[in-house]
């Protein structure tokens, strides 16, 4: 009854609206940008308190 656009056509005009990225200011997805630097965060924290309790039984 009614026309509606495809999921395809519908992605295609919104990356068309999209300004272009500028090259090394942005990450191309805000959500995985925080999971990225969450994790390394957690990796660093991880490291520093396991050489901590290393060091305390040494």
């Amino acid at each position: 009854m009614f026309y509606k656009k495809s999921v395809e056509e519908r992605i295609a005009d919104r990356m068309a609206r999209r300004r272009p990225l500028e090259e090394g200011k942005t990450f191309e997805h805000g959500p995985a940008k925080f999971v990225f630097i969450s994790l390394i965060a957690a990796v660093v924290l991880m490291h520093v308190v396991g050489v901590a309790i290393v060091m305390a039984f040494t």
